[in-house]
C-alpha cells in the first residue's frame, strides 16, 4: 500500500476524506496542504506526511493511480505552481 494512503488509514481518516485529499492535490496543491493539516494528526505524523508529499512526488502518483484518479491533473497542477 502506498505508504502516504497508509499513514492516512494508521491516523482513522476515512477512504472518503483520502479520496478528496488525492483529488484536492490533483486540482489544488496548497489547498491540499491546508486540507492536510487540518486533519488533527500528531504533529509527527503530520511533519512526516508532509515531507513525503512535498519531496515524492512518485507517491502521490502511485497514491492517485491506486485510488482511480487522473494523475494527468496532478501533472497540471505542478506546471501551475512552477510558473
Amino acid at each position: 500500500m502506498n505508504p502516504i494512503i497508509a499513514l492516512l488509514k494508521e491516523n482513522n481518516i476515512s477512504d472518503e476524506q483520502i479520496n478528496e485529499i488525492f483529488l484536492t492535490l490533483t486540482q489544488n496543491p496548497l489547498a491540499a496542504m491546508t486540507t492536510i493539516s487540518q486533519l488533527g494528526l500528531p504533529q509527527d505524523k503530520l511533519q512526516a506526511l508532509m515531507a513525503q508529499v512535498m519531496q515524492n512526488p512518485v507517491l502521490i502518483k502511485e497514491a492517485v493511480e491506486q485510488l482511480g484518479l487522473d494523475f494527468t491533473k496532478v501533472e497540471e497542477a505542478k506546471a501551475k505552481l512552477n510558473q
